[in-house]
């Protein structure tokens, strides 16, 4: 990952969340970002199919109102610190059955986004007073996330 984008990495997760993260951090949170997109993509895909279509649309990606609101709070983050672009190159696009819409795909990264938030978010109610993720708070998040997503 270019320096440019550890540094507004780090400038996000201080601003959403007041974490300091290392290079080890950013290797998890580049997994955990893998994981959850794909999970969410296996999800619009089955409800693509199950109404009949070949392509994704944006209304089959499972977003709840909480991750709805965490994508919101990411767009007003990202004003100022325009991490969108780097999500953008690293939202993966697992292969699938089905095609991704173009509007879906324009999309995955705000989720991504706002799935960072809430990610954020998770470490600091695990422990208020955390500052620099360790391998426990990862592991607890992602647990937290798998029974969610």
């Amino acid at each position: 990952m270019p320096v440019l984008a550890i540094d507004r990495f780090e400038r996000f997760f201080r601003a959403a969340a007041s974490l300091d993260l290392d290079k080890n951090d950013l290797k998890r949170y580049s997994d955990f970002v893998e994981q959850k997109v794909y999970d969410l993509l296996l999800i619009a895909q089955a409800t693509a199919k199950a109404n009949g279509r070949d392509v994704i649309a944006p209304h089959d990606l499972p977003v709840t109102k909480g991750l709805q609101e965490r994508i919101h709070e990411f767009r007003n983050l990202d004003e100022e610190i325009e991490l969108r672009p780097i999500l953008d190159a690293l939202t993966p696009r697992p292969p699938l059955d089905l095609a991704l819409g173009d509007e879906t795909e324009r999309r995955l990264p705000g989720i991504v986004g706002g799935l960072s938030v809430a990610l954020a978010r998770t470490f600091k109610i695990m422990d208020p007073e955390l500052k620099n993720p360790q391998t426990a708070h990862w592991e607890g998040a992602l647990r937290i996330f798998n029974l969610l997503l």
